[in-house]
């Protein structure tokens, strides 16, 4: 493949030298780059087992990373125009990445083998020497009795099951045990439900439903059709060596004060909730719970989690947004022009882009890939962050049947999609800004890459570095998106149910009682100690809905947009009132306008604030709670003692009775 050096050179800020065999008679240039004790990158992935050899040999193997050039830029009918690309590649994998933190799994090889006929017995038979097998048949038909009790098999069929490896927890209907004596086919016992087993493994050869949502990504959890011997032998082959201490990785760090689930037992975010396809986030009072043993890493709850409590950890977001920062700025100064920015992950989208190029045109030179994790993971910050940074469109590659819902990846994409729609990114092309290619096929995904003739890209590319926590990240990326925009606007609005947005007040109904403030988790509302008022910052706002639930006369409606003249500015005044001042210390207590509404009504309508005694009682309302509880103590006032009632006698009758002219006089 050729290699442009003076691309590479102008990308990658330093002077380049060439190699034909750094694998061979060349290795000793390696080990001097070792011995500088500077970061290393090697664009050879072939040979990656020996020089990660070498860099262990020299206590180096941390300073190591491994960029691949050849099948994502070299090996393309575009290739002599690849330098810029190679550059970027380079300068991307140069970016530290922060290692995940783990949860430990032991596992000791108990096994549940849950089947309907010998197939199950079959799979248990050539475990059993390496596990502690248990085979539970649900409604079998004549299964042959084992001529040795190597194993256990049961009747029974599961009605619920939870756990992960190592701690499944399963109930179990219709259980029965096989009479000893059972002759041509096993004769089970009267069945009972309501029985309860644990395991360490759960091989499910039924063919049925499966035990747990997203099944695929339950670790601990096999499945194969009992009818397809390769899914059979490829099932017992893991589960004979799911047993030992394992390190899973923790992919989600969470901060739960920054949640927005529900407040008072009102219920206000849902989104990780509703986007989980494990199972593993659960309420969890006024935030919620993540296991991170059951979580699988797809990091849809981090893509939708609008305060930045769900953080992706492989890698953090702030990190992919440097490694991005990195490529898009190597790209740019080797001469690279309308970048198109292709996210996809190791198992499906890898293998295609390797055939493409092995089999294949290869990638164009224009389309930068990026590999994650999880196309699942990452959220608009940093799409925000990528157009600001120069890209003219990104791409993610999914696969034509994905093995779960991807919901939260549609939402981030159309979110991406309508913010550089609309700020003028993309112009000029009839080609989406941001799109997703759902293909198995490298030749469609070539396709589909060729075809996309690149937008409109920023001409003032920003260059910040993203710092902070994800909701700061992201009100970052999101203002330098607008600065950097070919055509800004000053306001986007949103889908209903965005994440994002303003609130709309009737403020002539609002009596300043503050529950909103107290409702809301990102203090989006803010009161004052000095004035009654009510404050609202737009940038804050995450759309929960808890105001608008807490709110008593219903003043509060959610309005999804992005503002950017409101998120540059600091919290505006929704209402603001003058205080009434207590009578007695002049503290103020409440304000004027509510005050003097209550003690109104109170004098029009209630009997207990006319005469002497009520104008006592309006005075107490005019009070603070001190001042209030110090004249109840001190004048022996009650503000809620009832008048003592009078002695009624004949003469005070009759003389009712003649002023109502009903008597002779």
């Amino acid at each position: 493949m050729p290699l442009d050096v003076a691309a590479l050179e102008k990308g990658c800020g330093t002077r380049v030298r060439t190699a034909d065999q750094l694998c061979g008679r060349e290795l000793g240039r390696y080990r001097e780059a070792l011995a500088t004790g500077s970061p290393v990158t090697v664009s050879c992935t072939l040979q990656a087992p020996l020089f990660e050899e070498i860099a262990a040999e020299m206590e180096a193997e941390e300073r190591v990373t491994f960029a691949k050039i050849r099948e994502t830029a070299g090996w393309s009918s575009q290739a002599e125009r690849a330098g810029p690309k190679m550059a970027a590649l380079l300068a991307a994998a140069a970016e530290a990445v922060p290692v995940a933190g783990t949860v430990p799994l032991e596992s000791r090889g108990v096994t549940l083998i849950y089947g309907r006929d010998e197939a199950a017995i079959e799979a248990g038979r050539r475990l059993a020497e390496h596990l502690d097998v248990t085979v539970l048949l649900s409604r079998p038909g004549e299964v042959a009795p084992l001529h040795r009790n190597e194993f256990p098999v049961i009747r029974g069929t599961v009605r619920g099951a939870t756990g992960h490896l190592g701690a499944f927890d399963l109930r179990i209907d219709d259980y029965a045990l096989p009479a000893p004596s059972s002759r041509t086919h096993l004769v089970f016992g009267a069945g009972r439900d309501g029985a309860v087993s644990t395991c360490d493994l759960i091989l499910d050869l039924t063919g049925g439903t499966p035990l747990f949502p997203a099944h695929e990504l339950r670790s601990g959890y096999l499945r194969a059709d009992p009818r397809d011997p390769a899914a059979v032998e490829r099932a017992v082959m893991a589960a004979s060596h799911l047993v030992g201490e394992f390190d899973k990785t923790r992919f989600i760090d969470f901060r739960g004060e920054l949640c927005a689930h529900s407040r008072s037992r009102i219920t206000g975010c849902t989104r990780c909730l509703d986007v989980c396809p494990t199972g593993a986030i659960a309420p969890a009072g006024d935030t919620v719970a993540i296991d991170p043993y059951v979580c699988a890493g797809c990091g849809s709850c981090a893509a939708v989690c609008p305060t930045g409590a769900a953080n992706y950890a492989l890698p953090p977001a702030d990190a992919l947004m440097r490694r991005l920062r990195s490529l898009m700025r190597a790209y740019r100064s080797a001469g690279g022009a309308d970048a198109v920015v292709l996210f996809h992950d190791g198992d499906h989208g890898e293998p295609l882009i390797d055939a493409l190029g092995r089999y294949g045109e290869g990638l164009p030179a224009h389309v930068l890939p990026v590999r994650v994790n999880e196309v699942t993971q990452f959220g608009p910050e940093v799409l925000a962050a990528l157009f600001a940074y120069g890209a003219a469109g990104a791409r993610v590659l999914v696969r034509e049947r994905p093995k779960h819902d991807l919901d939260s990846l549609h939402r981030t994409v159309a979110l991406g999609r309508t913010l550089a729609d609309a700020l003028g990114y993309g112009t000029g092309t009839e080609a989406p800004t941001v799109a997703l290619i759902e293909t198995d096929d490298p030749d469609a995904l070539g396709a589909a890459l060729r075809s996309d003739v690149p937008g409109r890209a920023t001409t003032a590319p920003a260059g910040f570095v993203p710092v902070g926590g994800k909701r700061e990240m992201l009100r970052l990326a999101f203002r330098e998106m607008h600065a950097a925009a070919p055509t800004p606007v000053a306001a986007v609005p949103l889908a209903a149910g965005a994440p994002f947005g303003g609130l709309q007040f009737r403020t002539e109904d609002c009596t300043l009682c503050l529950s909103c403030v107290g409702a809301c988790p990102t203090h989006a509302l803010s009161d004052s100690t000095d004035r009654p008022l009510l404050a609202f910052e737009e940038s804050l706002c995450v759309q929960c809905g808890l105001c608008a639930a807490t709110c008593p006369e219903d003043v509060i409606s959610l309005k999804p947009q992005i503002d950017f003249e409101a998120w540059a500015e600091p919290r505006r005044i929704v209402k603001e009132e003058e205080p009434f001042c207590c009578i007695t210390c002049a503290k103020p207590f409440g304000t004027r306008a509510t005050i003097e509404r209550v003690i109104g009504k109170l004098r029009e309508r209630h009997w207990m604030f006319s005469g002497e005694a009520g104008e006592q009682r309006i005075r107490s309302l005019m009070m603070c709670d001190d001042c209030r509880v110090e004249a109840a103590l001190t004048q022996g006032f009650d503000p809620h003692a009832v008048p003592p009632a009078k002695t009624r006698t004949t003469e005070d009758y009759l003389r009712e009775r003649e002023a109502a002219g009903r008597l002779p006089g």
